[in-house]
């Protein structure tokens, strides 16, 4: 059943109905047959003879919808069913993907900020942090504990943005097209085909260039393709976040209101500027649910930071891993499954949620 102004639709639908100025109802039939009830030569014209159009028996009392159409149908065309060629999960993604993509190259401001965003956040991490924290023979364990941390927010931060704004702005057309048939696992999955490549460039890059400059320890091929997926899971994590947060909210000024309320508990309660063995029971049950947490705990354990605060040349190292106890002590694997698993929490989450909001799918 769907009401409407426009006469176009009435030929596609089994039954019309017409409410006259003040609710009355005046026609309820076939829609070849409404013309010539009004003595008009199609749809369009029955809207200038119902001021006058006598009662339809029965006489119906109908909420005051002046000059409206309500057309009720057993099958509604007016928004035509995704095509069988076009139904399938992969096919969907497919097509969503590349609609997507189109999208985002004809906004180039868009793209200019996913882009340059990490080269700011680069230039920053270079301008802030000296060279050599990592040298076993003169390490800075202050500065080495903040670098890991400031990359696991880093791609937490990329992935959060690179999806914050993709769903909120969408929500009237894909309403209407989930009612034509538009599935909305295909839906997300063509958000993270989209957004999940850029971010593991941008990833790769932040990497790359603080190992090269020596803002990070030598590591061999294995740990920095450990540390890699570390960030890229970080980011991953963050990115689903991102799109459930996207879903929950209707318009882009409340998703932007909750990129801070995303952010400083990852900052607070990560354990990082404050360990979490030191940290109140409450403090310490909430960083069970910062994702940050495990990416830094996994960054901390690739990059050796026990034994370089236990056997480098500082003695701050030894107080600061008291104080720290086994946060580094977990294989990354470990964080990885627990990375993992909250990214498919918030997607799975973000689909009921737009499962409640679109209502229930056509057919």
């Amino acid at each position: 059943m769907l009401t409407t102004h426009n006469p176009a639709d009435v030929d596609r639908c089994d039954t019309v109905v017409v409410l006259a100025p003040g609710g009355r109802l005046v026609f309820a039939g076939p829609p070849a047959d409404a013309p010539a009830h009004f003595g008009a030569d199609d749809v369009a014209g029955v809207y200038g003879r119902l001021t006058d159009a006598p009662a339809w028996p029965p006489s119906a009392t109908a909420g005051d919808n002046t000059g409206e159409t309500a057309v009720a149908a057993d099958k509604v065309d007016a928004f035509p069913a995704v095509p069988p060629k076009i139904s399938g999960w992969l096919s969907q993604t497919a097509l969503l993907s590349r609609r997507n993509l189109e999208i985002l190259g004809a906004n180039r401001l868009t793209l200019a900020i996913l882009i340059g965003s990490p080269l700011v956040i680069l230039a920053m991490f270079l301008m802030l942090f000296r060279a050599g924290a990592f040298d076993p023979a003169r390490p800075d364990p202050a500065t080495t504990v903040m670098i890991l941390f400031w990359i696991a927010f880093g791609v937490f931060f990329f992935g959060l943005t690179y999806g914050l704004l993709q769903i909120c702005a969408e929500l009237p057309i894909l309403r209407r097209e989930v009612f034509a048939g538009l599935r909305l696992g295909p839906y997300l999955a063509a958000k993270v085909a989209l957004l999940l490549p850029p971010l593991a460039a941008v990833d790769l890059l932040l990497l790359a260039a603080l190992r090269g400059l020596d803002r990070l320890p030598p590591l061999a091929a294995g740990d920095f393709a450990a540390i890699y997926l570390t960030a890229l899971l970080a980011s991953a994590c963050a990115l689903a976040l991102g799109l459930l947060c996207s879903a929950s909210v209707s318009d882009v000024a409340q998703a932007s209101l909750l990129l801070p309320m995303l952010c400083f508990p990852q900052v607070l309660f990560v354990g990082a500027i404050l360990p979490v063995p030191v940290m109140a029971p409450v403090g310490r049950a909430l960083s069970y649910a910062m994702s940050n947490r495990w990416s830094f705990e996994a960054l901390g354990h690739t990059a050796g930071l026990e034994a370089l605060w236990r056997d480098g040349g500082s003695p701050l190292g030894p107080p600061l891993l008291a104080n720290y106890g086994d946060s580094f002590a977990r294989e990354p694997w470990q964080n990885w499954l627990i990375l993992g698993g909250m990214t498919l929490f918030f997607l799975a989450a973000a689909v009921l949620v737009l499962r409640r909001r679109c209502g229930r799918r056509r057919g």
